[in-house]
């Protein structure tokens, strides 16, 4: 299991900081986990589901692009 910082989920995702906070306040995106009193991550796999997740609801509207 891999812990990841907010840089390499931007970098993955495309999204930018404002948006990620964003969607996981809806619940629209994974949590991130605390590390410390002041350092939080993302759980690797977790972020990897969900733009896997993106593609497959794409692949089912059949807009590839």
């Amino acid at each position: 299991m891999k812990i990841i910082r907010l840089p390499y989920v931007i970098e993955m995702t495309g999204l930018s900081r404002s948006t990620i906070y964003r969607l996981i306040s809806k619940g629209q995106f994974p949590a991130q986990l605390s590390l410390s009193e002041r350092s939080r991550g993302w759980i690797h796999a977790e972020v990897i589901t969900w733009i896997t997740q993106r593609i497959e609801e794409r692949d089912q509207l059949g807009t590839c692009s």
